[in-house]
């Protein structure tokens, strides 16, 4: 999962920034509203976490600019001020929840994992997803092939994911770490290259019927029909 921390307070954001890089999102930060707007214009967020005090444009107002280009990622407020009428300010912003300062990051992440689940059902109208025997719960994190449990890290859930939610489309190198990795990680040249190899050592290898695929010159797809091209 992709996610856009909006913090004008660098020290929160670099705490929020590694706390979610641990538990497997790929993280970029804004410290400003027009910033924010500039990421959201260019990359596919699937999580925004905004403070409502920015400087240049506050949150309330980036929020209701996101909604009104469409921008379809959950949005996460994050505010000093508990009174219900900001709470309810902000919902009819557009937000989908709201979270006051201060808070422990283990509430933040409860907070997120609720909006993915969410997320999840919003758009693709399904709980799991699934090609052949393999099966992926987004809202458990959990992984099976042939009823068989599948133990993947944080970063090898997120690049399967990325795959089962696309199945049979073939994924270039580079919208794979995209979707997974931040602009600072991603153009590792052979970083992908390494995960689909994990992968294929746990989804495949024990299994006759292969499903992650290379295509040569182009990239990776998932699939039950054929084999490498």
């Amino acid at each position: 999962m992709r996610v856009l921390i909006v913090e004008d307070d660098r020290k929160i954001s670099t705490y929020l920034k590694r706390g979610l890089e641990e538990q497997g999102y790929a993280v970029d930060a804004a410290f400003t509203g027009p910033e924010a707007l500039a990421w959201a214009d260019v990359v596919p967020f699937d999580l925004i976490v905004l403070d409502i005090m920015l400087p240049e444009m506050d949150g309330l107002t980036v929020c209701r600019a996101l909604r009104s280009r469409n921008h379809k990622a959950a949005i996460l407020m994050l505010t000093a001020r508990d009174a219900v009428d900001d709470r309810v300010t902000g919902l009819d912003a557009g937000a989908d929840d709201y979270l006051v300062k201060p808070f422990e990051l283990k509430e933040l992440l409860a907070r997120l994992r609720a909006l993915t689940r969410r997320q999840t059902l919003r758009l693709s109208g399904r709980n799991l997803l699934q090609v052949a025997d393999l099966i992926m719960d987004p809202r458990t994190r959990r992984v099976l092939r042939s009823d068989r449990l599948i133990e993947l890290t944080n970063k090898e859930y997120a690049v399967l994911e990325c795959l089962l939610r696309e199945p049979d489309r073939i994924l270039t190198r580079t919208e794979i770490a995209e979707a997974v990795w931040n602009y600072d990680t991603f153009n590792q040249s052979n970083v992908v290259d390494v995960y689909i190899r994990n992968l294929r050592r746990k989804i495949d290898d024990p299994f006759e019927l292969k499903l992650i695929h290379t295509v040569r010159g182009a990239g990776y797809r998932l699939s039950a029909q054929s084999g490498d091209e």
